[in-house]
């Protein structure tokens, strides 16, 4: 009886965890396929993206030499029972030099969009734009110099961590309280990108294991 109580809480336990853990990317051919590729507005080539797999699973490989377009996939976040947003990456090749708050240096080798559909164009969604920043610090912040529906918040650096596996925690619930007096109690879509449009340099990053937690 003793064991089957273990195994029964046991169960019970790993059933919680899963239910309480939203991955969103696959990494996939056949996702890759499938996500919407949007090319930024004035860019001159788009961001070529590829997919492969290490030890630790599938990831997405991002290549962006003048280029700019993201992938994008809309999914139904819970915020109120899964806040955090984890991500794994890297930059091997980053964008150092440039000044990321203007309109001349707004560009990231990796950044991830968590948006929130506030408006009925896509001009009035609000997001929140996780970056791995080549020039600023962790922890620094600024209104995207397009849009201040945008904002950037620098999870990692290539200051800390050039052409390193990188693992990230951010509280998406929080950041939109923050950053834009928002109570978002769910979150209508994730998209990755890598651009270098404005800069006209050349990036190298990788995302790999994308997903929301509950703590």
């Amino acid at each position: 009886m003793k064991i089957i109580l273990k195994l029964l809480i046991s169960l019970f336990l790993f059933t919680e965890i899963g239910l309480a853990e939203i991955k969103v990317f696959e990494f996939t051919e056949a996702e890759l396929s499938q996500l919407e590729v949007r090319k930024v507005r004035g860019a001159d080539n788009k961001t070529n993206y590829s997919v492969g797999s290490n030890e630790n699973g599938n990831f997405l490989k991002s290549v962006a030499d003048n280029a700019a377009s993201g992938l994008g996939k809309e999914v139904k976040i819970n915020l109120n029972k899964t806040p955090f947003i984890n991500i794994t990456w890297k930059v091997e090749k980053d964008l150092s030099g440039i000044k990321e708050n203007t309109k001349k240096g707004h560009d990231f080798a990796a950044r991830v969009f968590a948006v929130k559909k506030t408006g009925a164009t896509p001009l009035s969604n609000r997001a929140i734009n996780y970056v791995f920043s080549s020039n600023n610090e962790i922890g620094f912040s600024s209104p995207s110099p397009y849009t201040k529906k945008s904002i950037d918040n620098v999870l990692s650096s290539t200051k800390n961590n050039l052409n390193q596996w990188v693992t990230v925690k951010a509280n998406v619930k929080e950041d939109f309280k923050k950053f834009h007096d928002l109570d978002v109690n769910e979150l209508d879509g994730l998209a990755i990108m890598s651009d270098t449009d404005n800069s006209k340099m050349k990036a190298i990053a990788y995302f790999q294991n994308i997903y929301f937690s509950a703590n």
